[in-house]
């Protein structure tokens, strides 16, 4: 009962801390013509309940796909039309066709963060709470939970600048709790669903299938191991068919929606994003060398290799432990190198990272804070930087104090036993402490992330260089990523001995 009534009082923590984060402002608002994120939500609503389904992804008199056209899966469409059917319940003036467009107000702003919040406890809350105390390990399990919660890059793009990326994320996490459990097929039922409610879980997707492919390969395929793989198969199939129904009677509206969910037309990315090539464009102008085609096979062909190595040990070593790495390495890998990344896609990766927060708590909490950080710049066009700065304080304080975070800077806390003689060379090198390479790193990080977000707020940057504190950010974040990408794949294909993780299993 005292274990459930601490769980009670860290939900009410991370549901005060969304709420106080959503009274401000959001995405667009008093920005006309095309507003943001926030009125492409309520557009959504207000094309799905108004228009027949086969309109939804089509360019019509009724539908301009120029203004906030439907690009993301179905599922997101459906939840799109439930909401609509709320809202039209409340004020119908919310979902009238063309009339409601650029609608603002109080109580249309209420209910949208509203549902945002409904989304929350009943996907990504649940599923939180089994990860935390059913999945993972250690005697920390409360301390993550809580950490988890008040992750603020999730909770400032879903409560401030409004999306519902707890939706995707949720059944995702769902998915690893499935797998973690044993309920494969449950599992990737999740993980379907979340892929059909948010495209960008392709992110994820090569780490789940690996991982249920090489236990169907321990199992034998001659066995056991077959009979799971056809039942992941019919699963993943059926959930597909069902999910896109109402679209497979035509291959037209199949194909429309396909091409809604990739469009490749937009470029190599968009904004000032901390990914490879935002970061190079710097020095050589890609977008303008390179045709969109190669562009788009360059950046494939990169991501598949950066996601490789990573893949092929899970396939190997179909872990739990192996699959939360790739869940991070394939995340990463996609942000940092494949086509089409907004700065918001951070958050893929986000959510395996989280689940490391046990094991590896330096690490975790170092790639939270820089991918919050990442997006400061679209904290600031929103009116975000109060809470920006509230919750990533809050979060820094929790996660280092109650995971004892810079007390894990040892070789093998950080799971890097297997690599300490070439840690040693680089020590005498440079003549530091090895126990204080990654504390001292980390303190100068925030230090700089501190000073970034200064300057960004309180300088004008000199008129021939505009972006030059957005960009700054940008390539400063991007350098953490890197870096933690190749730590995490480190860490993963080098595991410590299974000596070491038992003595880290006892200390925790």
């Amino acid at each position: 009962m005292e274990n459930w009534s601490l769980v009670s009082i860290c939900v009410l923590l991370g549901l005060t801390a969304r709420w106080a984060v959503s009274l401000n402002s959001y995405s667009g608002a008093g920005k006309p013509p095309m507003f943001g994120d926030y009125e492409a939500q309520r557009h959504w609503q207000e094309v799905t309940y108004n228009l027949p389904v086969h309109e939804w992804y089509f360019n019509t008199t009724d539908n301009n796909l120029n203004y906030w056209g439907l690009d993301y899966p179905p599922l997101t469409a459906y939840h799109s039309l439930l909401c609509a059917h709320v809202a039209k319940l409340i004020n119908p003036d919310w979902v009238e066709l063309h009339a409601s467009r650029g609608h603002e107000s109080y109580g249309h702003k209420l209910f949208m963060r509203a549902t945002v919040l409904v989304a929350d406890l009943l996907i990504y809350i649940p599923a939180v709470v089994l990860y935390s105390f059913y999945v993972s390990e250690g005697s920390n399990k409360k301390k993550v939970f809580l950490c988890i919660l008040l992750y603020p890059g999730l909770i400032l793009i879903d409560y401030g600048h409004f999306q519902y990326n707890s939706i995707s994320l949720g059944l995702a996490l769902w998915g690893v709790v499935g797998l973690g459990l044993g309920w494969d097929v449950l599992g990737s039922l999740a993980f379907v669903l979340s892929l059909n409610y948010k495209q960008m879980e392709l992110y994820h997707s090569l780490p789940f299938f690996c991982y249920l492919l090489g236990k169907c390969f321990k199992q034998g395929l001659a066995g056991r191991g077959l009979f799971l793989l056809v039942k992941i198969a019919v699963t993943v199939l059926v959930t597909f068919a069902l999910c896109w129904l109402p679209f497979l009677s035509d291959p037209g509206q199949v194909l429309q929606v396909v091409h809604r969910l990739f469009p490749v037309g937009r470029g190599l990315f968009e904004d000032k994003v901390a990914n490879t090539w935002c970061s190079l464009n710097v020095l050589i102008k890609i977008k303008t060398i390179l045709s969109t085609d190669t562009q788009l096979y360059f950046s494939l062909t990169t991501t598949l290799l950066a996601i490789l190595p990573s893949s092929i040990k899970l396939l190997m070593k179909p872990t739990l432990w192996q699959f939360k790495l790739a869940l991070v390495n394939s995340s990463l890998a996609f942000f940092l190198f494949s086509f089409q990344v907004h700065e918001k896609s951070i958050l893929l990766p986000a959510l395996p990272v989280c689940l490391l927060l046990n094991d590896l708590p330096l690490p975790a909490i170092w790639f939270l804070q820089a991918s919050t950080f990442s997006m400061l710049p679209l904290f600031l066009k929103d009116g975000l930087l109060v809470p920006c700065v509230v919750t990533s304080l809050a979060f820094l304080f929790f996660a280092v104090y109650l995971l004892s975070a810079l007390e894990h800077c040892s070789e093998d806390k950080l799971r890097l036993g297997p690599y300490r003689r070439l840690l040693i060379c680089i020590v005498r090198r440079y003549r530091y402490p090895s126990n204080c390479i990654n504390k001292d790193h980390f303190y100068f990080s925030i230090t700089a992330m501190a000073g970034l977000s200064f300057m960004s707020v309180a300088l004008a940057p000199p008129a021939q260089l505009p972006d030059l504190f957005p960009l700054l950010v940008s390539v400063f974040s991007y350098l953490h990523f890197l870096g933690l990408l190749l730590y995490f794949n480190m860490v993963q294909i080098a595991e410590p001995p299974q000596s070491v993780r038992k003595n880290q299993k006892k200390s925790n």
